[in-house]
Order: C-alpha cells, then structure tokens, then sequence
C-alpha cells in the first residue's frame, strides 16, 4: 500500500499570539508567523476550528500554573486534518480529521502529540468534536472516578451553561443523579432547556443555603466546583457533613483559601482536586478509563455532536473578552 503523498503546507501562517499579560486585550493576529514542524511521535494538522477555554484566560492573566511567557500563540485545543506525520507516528496518516491538545491552537497549523490526537467521529464537522479532549474528559472524570456519582444522589453543577457544565448535566442526569445548577439568570433558560428543574442564581447572596433548603438541610452528595473565589465556600457549605464530595476543577473568579481547621470544625467533607493534563500524565489508566466511557455515552447518544459559538480567528479576542465576561453559553470555536 502506498504511503499517502503529504499536503501542501505554506511557510508561514496567521495565527493569534500572546503579547502580554493583559488577557484578551494582548492578543494580536499576525501573518507572518513560522508554521512548526512534527517531531518524532507528532502530527501536523491544518486547523479548521480552535476551542476557547478558561485556561486560555488565565495564560493571557498570567494566572496559568507554569503557563508561558508572552509573546507566544495562543491556544491550546484544535481540530483539523493532518497534512503532515512525524517520524515513527503510525495508525493515522494525511487526511485523516483529528482534535487534540497541544500548543498554539489559535493558528492556521498546529503540531500534536500523535497518541493524543482522537479521530474526529464519523459524520460530524470538525468543529462539533471541540469538547471531546477537554471539556468532556474533565466534566466526566469529576463526576465518575473522582466524584463517585451514583443514582440517586444529588449533584450541584456550577457554571451549567458552559461547554464543560453542559456536559456534566447530561452526564449526571444520565447516571440517574439529582441535578441543581447554577448559571446568570439569562443563561436559566439554557440550563432548564437540558431537563433541570433546579437552576440557582450563580452570584446569588446565600448559595448554599438555597442549597440546603432544595435538600431538607442535608446537601449534596457531589459538588463540581469551578468557579473559585466565594463560590468554592458556597461549595464546601452546601455538601454533605462527612460523605459529600466537592471535586475542584477550575477557578475563574480567583483563588480561595481553606485550612485544616475549616476541614475538621467548619465543613468536614472530601475536596478532590482534577487537572485533566495531570491526570493524563499521573494516572493514564483512569484517563483511559474515562475516554472509553466517553466514547461509550457518545454511542449511546448521552453525548451529540457539539454546537459551537463560532467566531473568526481575528475575532478571537472578542470571544475571550466575552467568556471572560460570562457573556456566552456552551462551547466557542475560532476557525481560521
């Protein structure tokens, strides 16, 4: 069998670079940018959508744990068609649609480790698999392996209308859990739209003790909390004494403390901590696990094909500011 002929690929790009510390504002497009090279293990694809995230955010902030210094290209999650494989790389080839995880995802050409790269599902845009190596895998992680979800217990979703909460609702509902979200009360209408008949004010004055009253004063068995700042105390309030579970995976509205004395005479509950790259590196078994129960859901319909916000790469600051903002629901694309 011959070996597929590579396609075209151009010396340089467009593509969005980092130029300060100032978030959204710091990003600029440029032309003129050098288009990378696969090394051994890796692919180079043609990016056709970019998937915008909060670390995108927190990169651009300067908040990202060991995120670059500028000026780098923004960007981390990309879909695309492989133009280009790297040495030694085998089971995919040119043409074949990917979406994975790398660096510079903002751009017209992306490089990614090849064993990461996941095939684009049969019969979707590549756009609509945005979603699958990251919001999915953390939203499903949060709620199986580390959260323990089980039927019948009743799990607090914060930020349901984002592309990650989304997902966890659909999740938890199918796993025969109780679901209470929270959401900016334009985003209600969305949240209830995906079956919840509890959806709370997110910046509400007394989270947890709406919480509390939706449950006979008990809490809650599971709490995803990624929102940060006051919200992650809301969180701890609002589970279980003793069994209840709060599974942290993000921190957009800053960072909050806890100590041990909080732990043993104010909110006596589990707090898991989920970095979805740290779990594929420490614990590759468990990721494992999950993308094939991912994969699972997928087949079973739990999960369809995403519907993306989607901007022009120029754009991008715009959609970051927006996010930023809390001014968007479900995932947001940038297609070059």
């Amino acid at each position: 069998m011959r070996k597929p002929i590579p396609m075209s690929v151009p010396p340089t790009m467009r593509a969005l670079q980092q130029t300060s510390l100032d978030g959204p504002q710091g990003l600029r497009l440029i032309t003129d940018a050098p288009v990378p090279a696969p090394g051994p293990g890796e692919v180079l694809i043609r990016v056709t959508a970019a998937g915008v995230n909060f670390a995108d955010i927190s990169q651009g902030r300067g908040t990202f744990h060991n995120g670059p210094p500028p000026p780098y290209l923004a960007g981390f999650e990309a879909a695309g068609v492989i133009t280009t494989v790297g040495d030694g790389v085998t089971g995919v080839e040119p043409g074949t649609h990917v979406v994975g995880v790398g660096y510079g995802a903002f751009a017209e050409y992306m490089v990614l480790p090849a064993a990461a790269a996941v095939r684009v599902p049969a019969g979707w845009a590549d756009e609509q698999a945005l979603g699958m190596v990251v919001n999915w895998p953390t939203a499903l992680a949060a709620l199986k392996p580390l959260g323990g979800i089980a039927a019948g217990q009743v799990v607090l979703i914060h930020a349901a209308a984002g592309g990650t909460g989304q997902a966890a609702v659909k999740m938890a509902r199918h796993y025969g859990a109780t679901v209470i979200a929270t959401a900016s009360p334009n985003k209600h209408e969305t949240v209830r739209a995906l079956g919840i008949d509890h959806v709370l004010d997110s910046r509400g004055p007394d989270l947890a003790a709406e919480v509390l009253a939706l449950t006979g004063g008990e809490g809650v068995d599971l709490v995803l909390e990624s929102v940060g700042g006051a919200t992650f105390h809301a969180s701890l309030a609002a589970a279980k004494r003793v069994i209840g579970r709060v599974v942290v995976i993000g921190l957009p509205a800053g960072e909050a403390e806890l100590s041990n004395w909080d732990l043993v005479y104010r909110h006596q509950v589990h707090v898991i901590g989920l970095n979805l790259g740290v779990l594929i590196q420490s614990a590759p078994q468990m990721f494992g696990e999950v993308m094939g129960e991912l994969f699972a859901l997928i087949a079973a319909g739990v999960l369809a094909p995403g519907r993306p916000t989607v901007y022009d790469l120029g754009d991008g600051p715009k959609a970051l500011a927006e996010l930023e903002a809390r001014a968007t629901t479900g995932k947001l694309a940038l297609l070059p």
